[in-house]
């Protein structure tokens, strides 16, 4: 009788609220494609036509009841087929992404500490970015300086760090591995 009783429990499967918070998962996941560019959403490989189409509308509806089931119709289509890839290409864009971000932020934090202190900055930027022009970032930072004093729109400041990103760019290009 023991044994019955063991053999059903183990043919049970996955719970109901495990169900659901696949399928809860699975709607997130299609939402989040809603909410991406048409050139990132290139780079998902989205192999259902359907499921396509049914993003590229659910974009086009406004945020009331519709979009909703728009949403609901998308997780039960992501359902139907396996998205790990989908789940994979969407990780590695968000990985994409947070190293860009970071690479922001670095330049920033390297423009900045140029700024605050002028030409012995010019040395530890010299240092990172070999390819500079001195000239060109102490113009910068005198134009800069003058700006203040003006009580002007930081323009110097954005060009600093727009020519920052130029060299950050370049070398990136250079340390870059050729397939």
């Amino acid at each position: 009788m023991h044994e019955k009783i063991d053999d059903f429990e183990e043919d049970l499967g996955p719970s109901k609220s495990s169900l659901k918070r696949d399928m809860h998962a699975l709607q997130a996941i299609g939402t989040r494609l809603t909410e991406l560019s048409d050139t990132q959403l290139k780079k998902i490989p989205i192999e259902n036509e359907s499921l396509l189409d049914a993003i590229l509308l659910a974009r086009r509806i406004k945020p009331h009841g519709g979009r909703r089931r728009q949403l609901q119709f998308i997780g039960k289509l992501m359902r139907k087929i396996d998205a790990q890839p989908i789940i994979d290409a969407l990780s590695e864009l968000d990985g994409q992404h947070q190293a860009s971000s970071a690479r922001f932020h670095r330049l920033e934090q390297i423009r900045d500490d140029l700024l605050s202190r002028g030409d012995q900055g010019i040395e530890a930027a010299m240092n990172l970015f070999p390819d500079a022009e001195r000239n060109q970032l102490r113009q910068l930072l005198r134009q800069n300086q003058q700006e203040i004093s003006a009580g002007k729109a930081p323009n110097a400041s954005r060009k600093l760090f727009r020519y920052l990103r130029e060299l950050d760019e370049a070398q990136f290009d250079e340390n870059k591995d050729p397939l």
